[in-house]
């Protein structure tokens, strides 16, 4: 029996595809994402957050060139403290990757046991 396809989150590229929304481990280890619900993925992520359908063997598939092995189900973002001081000013050639910097979100398990290959 297969199991029912997950809700990944993902995002455009500029060449109009999509890639794979992936998160960081309060260890900072890359992990995959996935959501049993679109509502739980809305309420994690928010509700511009683009997603996607994927079996759990696709979506491995798609993780393992990346280096990702583990991937979590359901993940609860870790909340990081907010810094004292303000951020620095960040020159226009760099904003691109500070933007992108701004998009790693950290997940806790939640109490739950994570899904490994």
């Amino acid at each position: 029996m297969t199991s029912p396809p997950l809700f990944v989150p993902v995002h455009p590229t500029r060449h109009g595809t999509l890639a794979l929304h992936t998160g960081r481990l309060p260890s900072g280890q890359r992990t995959g994402l996935a959501f049993s619900w679109a509502a739980s993925l809305t309420a994690v992520l928010g509700p511009g957050q683009p997603w996607t359908r994927l079996s759990e063997h696709a979506l491995r598939e798609m993780l393992t060139p990346l280096g990702i092995q583990q991937l979590r189900l359901d993940p609860h973002p870790v909340r990081e403290p907010a810094p004292r001081t303000p951020p620095a000013r960040v020159p226009p050639a760099q904003r691109h990757q500070a933007r992108r910097r701004r998009r790693v979100h950290r997940f806790s398990t939640g109490g739950r046991r994570p899904l490994t290959a």
